[in-house]
């Protein structure tokens, strides 16, 4: 069974840095595209980041530049190093994953992801 565990969010200063991490188990990262979500308070659900079996990342355009997504296949972990955060970065993240490949366009669909995390809270002051 397919079991995702997200960890590292908190509370930070505009400016500051947060490293999340989603641990899987019952099955092997490295044949899932695997994919970052949030969803602030009264809105919906958005792509953050998304990363496929082959490394290729995908961004949302409000984070390029101040986020990285990544993944250690060895340790079954996906990763989202965000910097620069801002108050409007405030929301509850949540990992997910997709067994297989997706075409870049589609890697930030809410849809396309079966497999989801129970989510970590990220807050960011101003």
């Amino acid at each position: 069974q397919v079991q995702l565990v997200e960890s590292g969010g908190g509370s930070v200063q505009s400016g500051g840095s947060l490293r999340l991490s989603c641990a899987a188990s019952g099955y092997s990262l490295s044949n899932y595209c695997m994919a970052w979500f949030r969803q602030a308070p009264g809105k919906e659900r958005e792509g953050v980041a998304a990363i496929d079996s082959y490394g290729s990342t995908s961004y949302a355009d409000s984070v390029k530049g101040r986020f990285t997504i990544s993944r250690d296949n060895a340790k079954n972990t996906l990763y989202l190093q965000m910097n620069s955060l801002k108050p409007e970065d405030t929301a509850m993240y949540y990992c997910a994953a997709h067994s297989g490949r997706l075409s870049w366009w589609s890697r930030l669909v809410l849809g396309n992801y079966n497999y989801w995390g129970q989510g970590t809270r990220v807050t960011v002051s101003s």
